[in-house]
């Protein structure tokens, strides 16, 4: 069954207990809980030993199940810490950006390169990386996301599709997933209103609100027999955590409708 989440980066003016809280409330079975330094680190590398267990009962109290972890970095040092924490919490998967430059073949070989030794490093501690293509960087489209697919052989890292991304690359979400699918290991989803480079104001990220064919995107995963996370990731400015619980409580009830009509809930 596709599991719905919510990155927690959309909760980012309250703590990790008012965030679950919130996304309990909106009806999701998990989330992402976010670690995204000079955003929110509700997944703190530095302290989560002492950390762990408060994380975990606050997922007890609330029927919750970590899906994920946004990182970013691709710092070794941070993430081997985000590795081990990560294992030790039981949070199954981190995520990170490709970073490099869009048709830049030397950044983009170093982002190959950086993502092959993270890779090696996450099956040490067992835990799936992903990157997904973003606007700007050296993995920005579904033919850099195969080239990476492709570079970065390791059962312990997969694709990370983000329909929005992919809108804003100039292709049709529905109609990439195909090519790339047998690599998706976790999807951060979010609806985008024009071309971009950005993603629009955090309201119009909700689904349905935007001009991606999410319906036809979730049909397209689940015809292929994906299983594995759907995490709305909407970022922007803060939002109070009335504005961030609407968005969280829309963007479920679209997501939800659409896995029903599908027969996939």
């Amino acid at each position: 069954m596709i599991k719905l989440g919510v990155n927690t980066v959309l909760f980012k003016t309250v703590d990790f207990a008012a965030a679950a809280k919130y996304i309990k409330k909106a009806g999701y079975d998990g989330l992402g809980i976010c670690a995204l330094n000079g955003m929110v680190e509700h997944f703190n590398t530095d302290t989560w030993k002492q950390d762990k267990n408060d994380l975990n009962a606050i997922m007890a109290d609330n029927g919750l199940e970590f899906l994920s972890s946004e990182i970013g970095t691709h710092d070794p040092e941070r993430l081997k810490v985000a590795f081990e924490g990560a294992a030790e919490i039981g949070i199954p998967v981190l995520c990170i950006n490709p970073f490099g430059a869009t048709d830049d073949e030397e950044t983009f070989r170093q982002s190959m390169d950086s993502m092959s030794k993270l890779a090696e490093m996450a099956a040490e501690f067992k835990v799936t990386l992903v990157c997904k293509a973003h606007v700007g960087h050296a993995v920005h489209d579904t033919v850099t996301s195969l080239r990476m697919i492709e570079a970065v052989k390791n059962p312990y890292f997969g694709l990370d599709m983000d329909p929005s991304h992919i809108h804003r690359a100039g292709e049709v979400p529905k109609d990439a997933l195909a090519g790339v699918i047998h690599a998706v290991k976790h999807v951060h989803i979010r609806d985008c209103k024009g071309a971009g480079p950005g993603p629009g104001d955090p309201e119009n990220q909700a689904c349905g609100r935007g001009d991606v064919d999410l319906f036809g995107y979730i049909k397209a995963m689940v015809a292929a027999n994906y299983n594995g996370p759907c995490v709305l990731e909407v970022i922007g400015r803060e939002l109070d955590v009335t504005e961030a619980s609407i968005i969280a409580a829309e963007s479920y009830g679209y997501m939800n409708a659409c896995l029903k009509k599908l027969g996939a809930r």
